[in-house]
């Protein structure tokens, strides 16, 4: 059975005391549908999202042009950016936006695809409905089919040489034919290329490609596309906290922090009441000697580079920029596991817990420059 409403309108079913039929408490504007009828309104809600992006599809596709809630328009025929612009209630329209999501994470390709057939699907077994065969049977009959399939797909495909450029740049073109970008396609398969060889890691015969966490795009206002480029490195679009600091250290020693490099308020509001001045005058000078320890415990590894994602008080930049440390705030944490993953250092979550193995040296230049309007 299916009942559907809107999200503001609940729907509450409670079942009678002495365990005779339920009783259902519904808003009055709620449709409750059953058997056939229910099996013939989510085939029919396939369809209309596969109608949607069906004409996105091919060689001679056409744009789909879409306003996004912040008011910009985008022009794409990627099925999956399609369709998760698309606001539906019908649970069946839901799990057909779902399965193109998944495409997406799984493949990185085939969205409008596998969409396209999945309405295809749904419109075929609609006449077996007709003839009274039970959607278990349907079902059963489209897993046969599928293992008839992939037994099909295992005969005909074969191996890729990871270290036949030619022959990756031939894959990857066939993804990138039928999208907007074509026109850039020898340049941007190239890009992707190297960012994949890029983030690539084979550590003793375990292979880990990551491109999730570790391959991101930057994007920068100005320029052409033509501009664009693989840093073998990771790129972070913030300013150092202080302005005397270095801004191009050569093979830099870098520490990353996970705390915050000034006073810590307590979690709980806390008053304190005072009697004169000199207890004023005590409580800042406290406050002082635990952010000058704070900083005594990071300059006792003489690092050159430190990399926190959480404040920096100003006292905090005196003391660094008077040991010759160059800092960067605030910076997130899929950044800072980027860093710790290039240099080769651990994330401390303490000051007073850093060891000389958790600094990263394997950083070959580390440079401050401003690239359009942004440093």
């Amino acid at each position: 059975s299916l009942s559907r409403a809107k999200p503001v309108e609940r729907q509450v079913i409670m079942s009678s005391r002495m365990g005779g039929t339920p009783i259902m408490v519904m808003n009055q504007q709620v449709q409750r549908e059953t058997g056939r009828k229910a099996q013939m309104s989510n085939i029919a809600a396939g369809k209309a999202v596969s109608e949607i992006i069906r004409t996105t599809l091919g060689p001679r596709s056409m744009l789909k042009m879409l306003l996004d809630p912040m008011g910009g328009i985008v022009m794409t025929n990627d099925g999956n950016s399609i369709l998760r612009e698309v606001d539906v209630s019908h649970p069946a329209a839901k799990s057909m936006i779902e399965l193109s999501r998944a495409q997406d994470e799984e493949v990185g390709d085939g969205t409008t695809s596998v969409i396209v057939l999945a309405g295809e699907y749904l419109n075929l077994a609609a006449p077996l409905l007709e003839r009274q065969l039970h959607p278990t049977t349907i079902c059963n009959g489209y897993l046969k089919a599928l293992d008839d399939a992939v037994a099909t797909l295992d005969k005909v495909s074969r191996p890729v040489d990871m270290a036949d450029t030619e022959e990756l740049t031939r894959l990857v073109q066939a993804c990138t034919g039928t999208k907007f970008i074509s026109q850039f396609s020898d340049m941007l398969i190239q890009l992707s290329l190297d960012a994949v060889k890029t983030v690539f890691l084979d550590d003793g015969g375990r292979k880990e490609l990551d491109i999730k966490r570790y391959a991101k795009v930057e994007k920068i206002p100005g320029g052409s596309l033509e501009d664009s480029r693989v840093l073998k490195g990771v790129m972070i679009n913030k300013d150092l906290v202080h302005a005397k600091m270095r801004r191009r250290i050569e093979k830099p020693r870098v520490l990353l922090l996970d705390c915050t490099l000034e006073y810590k308020k307590n979690e709980s509001q806390t008053n304190i009441e005072m009697t004169d001045d000199q207890a004023w005058e005590e409580l800042l000078r406290q406050e002082e000697e635990a952010v000058k320890e704070v900083c005594s415990e990071i300059i006792a590894f003489s690092p050159d580079v430190v990399v926190t994602e959480k404040g920096v008080s100003d006292l905090a930049q005196h003391y660094l920029v008077k040991a010759g440390i160059s800092v960067l705030r605030r910076v997130r944490k899929t950044d800072n596991n980027r860093i710790a993953r290039a240099c080769g250092a651990t994330i401390v979550n303490r000051t007073g817990e850093i060891q000389e193995r958790d600094i990263g040296t394997g950083c070959g230049l580390f440079e401050c420059t401003k690239i359009g309007d942004e440093w």
